[in-house]
């Protein structure tokens, strides 16, 4: 390296250790993650030129500097929140005491979105918590809570028949169809026993957790459905975070936890982490562990809070993505026999550009380049970038990941934050693919002084821009605690709507308020060899000269599930080309021409080659 850059890199890692401060020996995770190692060169066509590093001098700049000359942009959304019909207070969720004393009152509540009662809108479910006050007095947790969307954003209490008791503290949740009659169950993550409600075709739940044969009473955070086996059948893999006790943790009034001279809650560094699950589906909605046996299980365990499910290396089967708190993110590669191999490490997606572990909280994984390859975002604590790998192939055609964050616009504005529930979209309906991350942080104490951060913090806006991602705010707001998010088209214009939830306070529902840059298609299908979902489906989409990707799934990242549907925006495109939909089962679906914006429903074609059949 010429004596130049090494001087380069030295001033900018004095200045960024000037800006933020040395850690001292009682700090937690607040050290900035800056790019001070050369990363080798890929194999693969050279990326975009890098962008030169550079230490945020003033702790509220949240944009790179080189963009401080333009004028800002007007956010693209506004926020709105859910209040239920027949109630004039929003709906509110409860993590536990304000106070934060425990660290199993920071991380929570849960969110699954999906048409839960067969109308063909989205609805939403929320997991809410409880406090330990209700713990120690015998108390069950506040139960889950279903909104049926009624149209033009309009949300109201689903009927008894929907009605869910509290568990011991709900945590996550994902949606699935484990039994493929067609609905959605839904099953709830806790700190305590995990719970499966089953659907009844539209007209309520029923509790089905003691035929589930969910073991173990852990703290579980976030879920996925798959079908790893490809059998047909839905499986569910579990992502568990810590060992919680009361008597066994200090309190916050202890003292004996500090960052930046405050006592703050206890956690992760010095508890133990638990071992995450695999449960494979009978059909039935039984299911058996398998953790052990498909080889899901590393020697040491993390802290899970966040999953995605997706084809990673374009084999034809589904593989598991998934960050850890403090530890090595996972990556558990499907073997095509029924177990998995963990390759975090040799892909280079297990930590920071340097070697460090992260604080990973939230997951979204897309094509954001539309190269036919799934790139991996993932949040992770304030002091620390996001982390954003870039699937690429070698010249030998190997599968590798390049940490672009820096590089793209992501990694400067995201040190200022600490991140949570994220994900991928295209908000303005211009073809490619944009983020939203959602930030907030653990401690109160994060508004006293000398912290040199917030405990609200923005939303931010990622705006795709081809090499780069241009940051915005989400919205017009004052700055909020937020964690779980989720994404889908809730008023039915083609355009995704965004839900928060909001610590210890309500649910946001954002909604695009700027022009759109195209038109849209949106797909969900019907399984006959694969499972009833058609999750682990890959859609390929052609459309004025490029090829767009997108994986079914309902995994939703951290703590949150995704309706099954597949959303496209098509730009400039005055038509769409071609839909290709390959098939769990291996079958191949090719619609010729389909019309733009509008919503399709493919079933999977019968053996033999029998075309698809098509629903606008």
């Amino acid at each position: 390296m010429p004596f130049r850059a090494q001087m380069l890199i030295l001033f900018v890692a004095v200045s960024a250790a000037v800006a933020w401060g040395w850690p001292s020996s009682c700090d937690r995770r607040e050290a900035p993650s800056a790019p001070l190692a050369v990363e080798p060169a890929p194999e693969s066509p050279a990326p975009a030129a890098a962008e030169p590093v550079r230490a945020a001098a003033d702790p509220q700049q949240s944009a790179p500097a080189a963009a401080s000359a333009a004028p800002p942009r007007e956010p693209l959304f506004r926020s709105l929140p859910l209040v239920l019909e027949g109630s004039s207070e929003p709906l509110r969720l409860t993590s536990g005491s304000p106070e934060k004393n425990w660290i199993l009152e920071v991380n929570g509540n849960g969110l699954v979105l999906g048409d839960f009662d067969g109308d063909g809108l989205t609805d939403l479910v929320t997991i809410d918590g409880s406090t330990l006050e209700r713990i120690a007095a015998g108390e069950p947790g506040l139960p889950p809570r279903l909104a049926l969307n009624s149209g033009g954003l309009r949300f109201r209490p689903a009927p008894e028949s929907f009605a869910m008791s509290g568990g011991r503290w709900g945590t996550g949740g994902v949606a699935g169809d484990p039994d493929n009659d067609g609905d959605l169950d839904l099953v709830v993550l806790e700190w305590g026993p995990d719970r499966l409600f089953e659907n009844l075709a539209g007209a309520g739940f029923r509790e089905a957790t003691d035929k589930a044969g969910f073991q173990g009473k852990r703290w579980a955070t976030s879920g996925a459905f798959l079908d790893y086996d490809r059998d047909g059948l839905l499986d569910l893999a579990v992502v568990n975070y810590l060992a919680f006790s009361t008597e066994e943790i200090p309190s916050k009034a202890s003292g004996e936890c500090r960052w930046k001279g405050y006592a703050v809650n206890c956690g992760p560094e010095g508890l133990t982490p638990v071992h995450d699950q695999l449960y494979r589906g009978r059909g039935d909605l039984s299911f058996e562990e398998v953790s052990q046996a498909s080889g899901y299980r590393p020697e040491a365990a993390g802290f899970g809070l966040g999953i995605s499910s997706v084809d990673i290396d374009v084999d034809g089967d589904t593989d598991l993505y998934v960050s850890n708190d403090s530890t090595a993110n996972f990556l558990w590669e499907n073997q095509g026999d029924g177990t998995f191999r963990e390759v975090g490490m040799s892909l280079g997606v297990d930590r920071d550009m340097n070697g460090k572990e992260q604080a990973g909280m939230g997951i979204a994984t897309g094509d954001w380049n539309n190269d036919g390859l799934y790139d991996l975002v993932v949040t992770n604590f304030s002091g620390e970038n996001n982390a954003f790998y870039v699937g690429m192939r070698t010249k030998q055609g190997r599968l590798r990941f390049s940490e672009r964050s820096f590089q793209t616009g992501l990694g400067g504005p995201s040190v200022l934050r600490l991140g949570w529930g994220t994900g991928f979209v295209d908000v303005d309906l211009d073809g490619d693919l944009d983020l939203y991350c959602l930030n907030g942080h653990v401690y109160p104490e994060a508004d006293r002084a000398g912290t040199d951060t917030s405990y609200a913090q923005p939303a931010d806006l990622y705006l795709n821009q081809g090499a780069r991602f241009e940051r915005l705010d989400l919205a017009a707001e004052s700055p909020r605690v937020q964690r779980a998010g989720a994404h889908a088209d809730l008023d039915g214009d083609g355009r995704a709507e965004i839900v928060a939830l909001e610590l210890d306070g309500g649910v946001w529902i954002y909604t695009p308020s700027g022009a759109a840059a195209g038109g849209w298609l949106e797909v969900s299908l019907e399984g006959r060899r694969s499972n009833r979902l058609g999750l682990g489906a890959r859609l390929e989409l052609s459309a004025g000269g490029r090829t767009q990707v997108r994986e079914m799934t309902t995994a939703g990242g951290y703590q949150a599930g995704l309706a099954p549907v597949v959303h496209f925006g098509l730009g400039a495109a005055a038509s769409i080309d071609k839909l290709v939909v390959r098939w769990p089962s291996g079958a191949l679906s090719e619609i010729a021409a389909p019309a733009s914006n509008q919503r399709l429903r493919l079933s999977e074609p019968e053996p033999a080659s029998a075309p698809a059949q098509e629903e606008g």
